[in-house]
């Protein structure tokens, strides 16, 4: 690792901090940036992640994506995670803490929309995020870019009918503007784009140069990172402020259900015998949300002042630093994943198989 990703929590604190100075100061000008959006997609923001991302995808060989069939545990505990587990355990914690025993502290007219915002959070896995997260913890990047586009495919037709069950309401306004054109920009164009760029490079100048390339946008790649932190937390600047109690309460369940569902999807996918560059993207976005789809699904249906608005944007606030935890905590116990017998016995049969 470089100097620059080795003190990446620090840069991220420092980011921040800087945030929600330069959104209480300056709210005007992130007020602007904030309403450059289309269908509640913010359009700076996902230039940035385009620049986040870009650089993942560039390593991906779509022809090597045949060989994913040889993670389907993997596949399987994702999945697990993503849509049997992560949207009931989160309303069983908004339940225990929001609903009982922080319900002395918090608005009492809010408080069925506090759940409400951290079920739709927790209801959609995330997508464009998932490849910094998988790149950082040296994951396989075909199995993130199959198990992405797995959910992209689930989250259309699951994504409502959960919600519902979970809020007991019998028709949810799901913001289909906003979950297409996500998937678009978040997956399709910046998969394009980065495939013209890889085969251009390997045209014109081989294997070396694309190393080469990929060398260079790393750098650029965690700046964005950076950037974005600032502009999510700019833009709540003033809310953080004033709210800050309310906030921290509502980052309590939202961080129990981002460590036991990491940590679940971890665990399963070792007891299983799956690899660790595998093991780790798994975890990651068992854990991860999709924040713009839980935002803009809260405002359409309890409106921009809800707790459920609030709750959603607690999620956007501590997703980055949180998530960037979880990448140190798999990286950390490498050795102590690779030592299961069940992990060694898979290893050996491979390499017997040739």
């Amino acid at each position: 690792m470089s100097l620059f990703e080795r003190y990446l929590t620090i840069w991220v604190g420092l980011c921040i901090i800087v945030g929600i100075a330069l959104g209480h100061f300056f709210p005007a000008a992130f007020h602007m940036i904030g309403t450059a959006e289309i269908a509640k997609v913010n359009l700076p923001v996902a230039v940035l992640i385009w620049l986040m991302i870009i650089p993942m995808l560039v390593k991906i060989d779509f022809a090597a994506l045949s060989g994913v069939k040889e993670h389907w545990r993997g596949i399987g505990v994702t999945l697990f995670i993503n849509w049997a587990v992560k949207p009931f355990s989160m309303a069983f914690l908004g339940w225990l803490f929001i609903g009982w025993l922080f319900k002395p502290y918090l608005p009492a007219d809010q408080i069925n929309s506090y759940i409400a915002g951290l079920i739709l959070l927790a209801a959609a896995p995330c997508t464009a995020m998932v490849f910094v997260w998988s790149n950082l913890s040296d994951g396989e990047p075909h199995f993130t870019l199959s198990q992405v586009a797995l959910n992209d495919v689930i989250m259309v037709f699951a994504f409502a009918p959960i919600v519902g069950l979970l809020l007991g309401l019998s028709a949810i306004t799901v913001p289909w503007e906003t979950l297409l054109l996500s998937v678009v920009l978040y997956i399709v164009v910046p998969v394009i784009i980065a495939q013209i760029v890889r085969r251009s490079v390997l045209a014109s100048s081989g294997a070396d140069a694309l190393t080469r390339l990929l060398s260079t946008l790393q750098p650029v790649s965690l700046v964005a990172l950076l950037a974005t932190l600032v502009l999510l937390f700019g833009f709540q600047g003033e809310q953080i402020l004033a709210q800050p109690l309310i906030i921290a309460i509502l980052a309590v369940p939202i961080l129990i259900q981002v460590y036991f569902n990491s940590g679940l999807a971890y665990l399963l996918n070792r007891a299983a015998g799956e690899a660790h560059c595998v093991a780790a993207p798994s975890a990651l976005i068992g854990a991860s949300n999709f924040f713009e789809l839980a935002v803009a699904a809260a405002i359409s249906l309890f409106g921009f002042n809800s707790g459920a608005a609030l709750a959603t944007v607690v999620g956007v606030l501590i997703e980055v630093p949180v998530m960037l935890s979880v990448v140190k905590i798999v990286n950390g116990t490498r050795d102590w994943y690779d030592a299961s017998p069940a992990v060694r016995q898979r290893v050996a049969a491979e390499k017997a198989a040739g």
